[in-house]
Formats: structure tokens, C-alpha cells, sequence
């Protein structure tokens, strides 16, 4: 009965892709829907942005080991990342009427920048979306019991995704999107009161977490903890704003305001949903202790399913790998189309021998089933947890392009040679520390370094006397 529903549910998210794949009739339509999204559509989509693997899988298994200061990048810096686009940056790039959150570069600054911004974007969605297709492949080896491996499951699960975004872009996304959110937090909220109740009630759950020091949230009084903190907290809230699939669902509304109310209602409903998985897992330490103990030190991520396999009835089952399949899938297909459109706009096109709309929509197909290959094959080879793989995705653009898009937007003398140097400086520092200096032996971590070091490179570089000769465009001139 299981498994029927699961084939029931990837069947109907299917249709509901491939029937928006009709409105696509131009890359407009592809990338962001044709701007004609209402509110209660945009605030699903911004949701479902974060609400993937690691919101179901990643955070509860990282707060059982670590408390709710592990979990300062997600969901506490991603869900203020979304409200920070609203509030200071959907208006305004709402308003420049781009297809890509990378033509932004190119407006302000020149083509280098514009190509140099846009590798580091679709660099950092290769461990985003190789963590949703590895979760898509635990979850179809644990309905099928072992019969069908993880690996398949990735394949499989690759291939559905692959399925409606490859034809419907954005408007896939957006409708799938309503209809996963639906089926999360209906699923999830019915978890959240069978789990507590077999806990003994929500109260004694968050009383029990409360006495055992799960809630210590702030750092330790001391500059290497504090400063650890901030770059935890500023890796996902300010690295994931120059992203594309944030971009995307923005710039999808129907007008600017439902832009700005869309990503403030999406970002604030994620933060305090994101609970209810993390409260679900922490139930289970009062249900089945022994469990849990037994998959702390071997596989934390399976505490979840876990549980609700071996402890609740069949409808139990049924709404929670169908809100689990749902939060995956609604994650997987965005973040799939948004660094293929990225490198069909911003790299190929002006290399493609015919600029024509038609030739340009093509090419974003064909690099959709690119990526998605290359995503999975990483899937399949890498050994790296979901919430690792989603929390090292943002250090690069963090470094690299998160200085020049607000330096660009609020500060009038920015300059394409700071730019420059915010992206070298920014780079040089992170890269090597990154690379070659033991985890924990830094004063600071390397991408809070390389943050530090575009910001100067952006000042340095926009005071200075020109030495680079290009585009001098200004803040009036371009918003």
C-alpha cells in the first residue's frame, strides 16, 4: 500500500509538470514563468526553495548531535536570506526586468564579472542538488526495503525530476512546487501530533530537549567560537542570495510588490516550519532510545525514517515519505533549472551562432540534462552528508559574489575595478584556506576570510584612482 501511494503521488507530480509544460512558449516562460505568479504561488515556491532533504533529513539529524547551535546555517540563516531578498534586493532587481540573476553583473559591471559571478553560481549548485538526488535515492531504498540499491534510487529519482523540469522550467517548478507544499505541511503536521503524542505530548518533548541543553544557541564568550558563529550564520544568509533558484521565484510574480511579500512570507513560514521535522527527531529519542543511540554514530539522516517505519501505522507512513518526496522534489527541480539556465544565458548564448529565442530555449534544455547528469554521477560518488553538501554550497558565492550585488545596488561608487578586486582578493584569501589548512587550525573560517577580503577588495578597488579600463555603469543608471 505504500509503495502504491509513493507511485500514486510521483505519477500525479508528473502531470502536474507536464501540464504546465504547455504555457511554456519562450525562455521568459522557462526561467520565470512569464512573470505571472500570484502571491499565494510565490510564497510555495520560496518555501519549498530551502524546504528540501535537509530540512526533513539534514538539520533534525545535525540538532540530535549537536543542538540548536549546529543548526545556525539552516534554518536560521537560510530563512533570513530569503527575508533579506524581499526587504533590500526583490524591489530593485524586480524593477531591471532580467532573466538571470547574473545578467546583473553584466549591467553593472562588464562581461568579466558577469562570467566570473556566474561560474561560482553554478559551481555552488553542484553539492545543492547532488544532496537532493542522494536523498531521493535513500528514500526509494528504503521503500523498497533494499531491493532497489541507493544508487538506482538516485538514478530513478534523477530521472523524474529530470522528467517534468526539463520541459516545463519554471512553471513546472511553480505549479509542482503549490502541490508539494500542500502535501508537506498537511504530512508533516500529522507526524508532528502522532510522534509527540507517542513521546507524551509536545510539552514534555520540548521540556525533555530543554533539560538535556539542546536549545544552547549562542556561542561561547570567546573570539574563535564567536567569530565561528557569524561565518555559520552569514555563509547561508548572505552566500545563497546571489543564487539563481531565489532569483527565479522572485522575479516570477506578477507584480514587484507580491515579489517583496512572496519572499518575506515564504522566508518567515520556512523558519518556523522547520521545526516540526527537528521536533518529530527529537520525539524519537524518547520513543526509541536504543535507536536512536544505535544511528547517532553510524547514520544520523535515517533516524527520521527509522521511526516512522518501525513505529507507526501505514497512513503514517504514507504522509511522511509523501511529504518527504515532496520537500526533495520541490528543491531538486529548481535548483536543477536554475544553474542550467545561469549557463545558457550568461556563458553560452553569446557564443551561439543564432541568437533567436527559439535557439536560446533549446540550449537550456540540452544544459538541463547536462547538469543533471553531472549532479548525479556526483550523487553517486560522493561521501559527504546532505547538510554538508548544502552548507559548503554557498562559501563561493559567498567570497565572490555577494559583495559586488549589494555593492552594486546601494553603493553608487562602486566600480567595476572594485569588482575585480573584490573577486581576486575575495578568492585568493578563501581558496588556499580553504583547501590546504586543517579544519579548525585557522583564526577564522576561510570563507568568512574570503568574505572579509572582497569587502575590502570592493572598497580599495571602487577608491582608487581607475587603473582597468571598462564599463563604468552607475547605481542611478541602472535601477
Amino acid at each position: 500500500m505504500l509503495i502504491g501511494f509513493v507511485i500514486l503521488y510521483l505519477v500525479i507530480s508528473i502531470g502536474i509538470g507536464m501540464y504546465a509544460a504547455t504555457r511554456v512558449h519562450n525562455t521568459r516562460d522557462y526561467v520565470v514563468a512569464g512573470r505571472h505568479l500570484p502571491i499565494y504561488i510565490v510564497t510555495a515556491t520560496v518555501f519549498a526553495t530551502w524546504f528540501g532533504s535537509e530540512t526533513v533529513l539534514g538539520i533534525p539529524a545535525t540538532f540530535l548531535n549537536e543542538g540548536m547551535r549546529g543548526i545556525v546555517s539552516d534554518p536560521f540563516g537560510s530563512s533570513m536570506c530569503l527575508i533579506l531578498v524581499g526587504l533590500f534586493f526583490a524591489r530593485k532587481l524586480y524593477r531591471m526586468n532580467l532573466l538571470t540573476i547574473t545578467d546583473y553583473y553584466r549591467k553593472r559591471y562588464d562581461r568579466k564579472v558577469e562570467v566570473i559571478t556566474g561560474l561560482a553560481i553554478i559551481i555552488s549548485y553542484l553539492g545543492w542538488v547532488s544532496a537532493q538526488m542522494t536523498a531521493l535515492g535513500l528514500v526509494f531504498n528504503l521503500l523498497s526495503q533494499g531491493v532497489i540499491t541507493q544508487s538506482q534510487g538516485t538514478l530513478i529519482g534523477a530521472a523524474i525530476v529530470l522528467l517534468y523540469t526539463l520541459y516545463g522550467g519554471m512553471w513546472s517548478v511553480a505549479l509542482t512546487d503549490f502541490f508539494q507544499m500542500s502535501i508537506i505541511v498537511v504530512g508533516l503536521l500529522y507526524i508532528l501530533y502522532v510522534a509527540s503524542s507517542m513521546a507524551g505530548g509536545l510539552g514534555h518533548v520540548v521540556q525533555h530537549a530543554a533539560q538535556k541543553g539542546q536549545f544552547r544557541f549562542w556561542p561561547e564568550a570567546n573570539s574563535r567560537d564567536i567569530i565561528a558563529f557569524i561565518a555559520a550564520w552569514i555563509t547561508m544568509m548572505f552566500g545563497s542570495i546571489p543564487q539563481q533558484d531565489v532569483f527565479q521565484r522572485v522575479m516570477s510574480a506578477k507584480n514587484e510588490n507580491i515579489a517583496v511579500a512572496g519572499s518575506v512570507l515564504g522566508g518567515s513560514f520556512y523558519f518556523f516550519f522547520a521545526f516540526v521535522p527537528l521536533t518529530i527527531a527529537y520525539s524519537a529519542t524518547l520513543i526509541d532510545p536504543g535507536m536512536v543511540s544505535g544511528l547517532l554514530d553510524k547514520d544520523s539522516q535515517m533516524i527520521l525514517p527509522q521511526l516512522i517505519l518501525h513505529h507507526m501505522p501505514v497512513f503514517a507512513q504514507i504522509m511522511f515519505f509523501g511529504a518527504l518526496l515532496s520537500a526533495i522534489m520541490s528543491t531538486a527541480s529548481g535548483t536543477l533549472l536554475a544553474p542550467s539556465v545561469t549557463f545558457s544565458e550568461n556563458i553560452l548564448k553569446p557564443y551561439l551562432s543564432h541568437h533567436n529565442d527559439k535557439t536560446l530555449l533549446l540550449t537550456m534544455r540540452v544544459v538541463v540534462v547536462g547538469f543533471a547528469a553531472v549532479v548525479t554521477l556526483f550523487a553517486l560518488y560522493s561521501d559527504v552528508t546532505i547538510y554538508q553538501m548544502v552548507e559548503n554550497a554557498y562559501k563561493i558565492t559567498l567570497v565572490i559574489a555577494f559583495v559586488p550585488l549589494v555593492a552594486g545596488l546601494y553603493w553608487q561608487r562602486a566600480s567595476t575595478q572594485g569588482a575585480y578586486l573584490a573577486i581576486v582578493l575575495g578568492l585568493a584569501v578563501w581558496l588556499p584556506m580553504e583547501v590546504w589548512l586543517p579544519e579548525g587550525q585557522a583564526l577564522m573560517p576561510p570563507q568568512f576570510a574570503g568574505f572579509l577580503a572582497s569587502v575590502a577588495g570592493m572598497l580599495a578597488g571602487s577608491l582608487a584612482p581607475q587603473v582597468f579600463r571598462g564599463k563604468r555603469a552607475h547605481h542611478a543608471q541602472t535601477i
